[in-house]
């Protein structure tokens, strides 16, 4: 069953990969570069403290493991597709800088638990630029389809995440999701309405 959900998260990420990439180049998405540069960074630094901190491998905390090539790939793609829009602010340079506190407190302190448990917060923080813009602008800029993917990713990678530091990475993406998600359906139905 492990080798089956394994694949299906890989594969899954490859296939939401491929789509962004399509809607991006297309301009039918406008993607918070800030959001994805926060997901690479914080996602390179979940996976290297989760297998730090414990006897794991990359394939018992799959969904990291296939989130470092989906974000980082995406991120790529956004810096040479994508729209002014979707540039640093003074807030994401803040954040950025969280981000190198949590390094450096890693360097001196080599604690791993309390590391990831920072870089989850930091994956939590990463999804307020594109909340400020949809909040801001009033208009949702993104994409069901890929959400929901990797909504789905999350749940399929869930019952075979290894360890507590997985669990928490898995359950707190499924977390951010649903509520990004939320918000997206409330400014969709709400423009609708008008």
């Amino acid at each position: 069953m492990k080798p089956v959900l394994i694949a299906a998260v890989i594969l899954l990420n490859f296939l939401m990969a491929g789509y962004y990439y399509k809607l991006l180049v297309k301009k039918q998405i406008r993607p918070a570069l800030a959001m994805w540069v926060f997901f690479l960074l914080a996602v390179a630094l979940s996976l290297s403290t989760y297998l730090k901190e414990g006897n794991f491998g990359i394939w018992d905390n799959i969904l990291n493991t296939a989130d470092l090539f989906y974000v980082g790939s995406i991120t790529l793609m956004i810096v040479f597709f994508g729209d002014k829009s979707s540039r640093f602010n003074r807030f994401d340079m803040f954040c950025i800088a969280v981000v190198a506190a949590i390094l450096i407190f890693w360097f001196f302190t080599q604690n791993h638990f309390v590391t990831n448990l920072l870089v989850q917060g930091i994956l939590v923080v990463a999804y307020f630029p594109v909340v400020s813009r949809i909040v801001k602008t009033k208009q949702n800029h993104e994409n069901y389809l890929i959400w929901t993917g990797m909504l789905l990713a999350a749940l399929l990678a869930m019952p075979i995440s290894e360890g507590q530091l997985a669990l928490i990475y898995t359950g707190r993406a499924v977390v951010c999701i649903l509520l990004l998600m939320g918000l997206m359906m409330v400014t969709d139905l709400k423009n609708r309405s008008m």
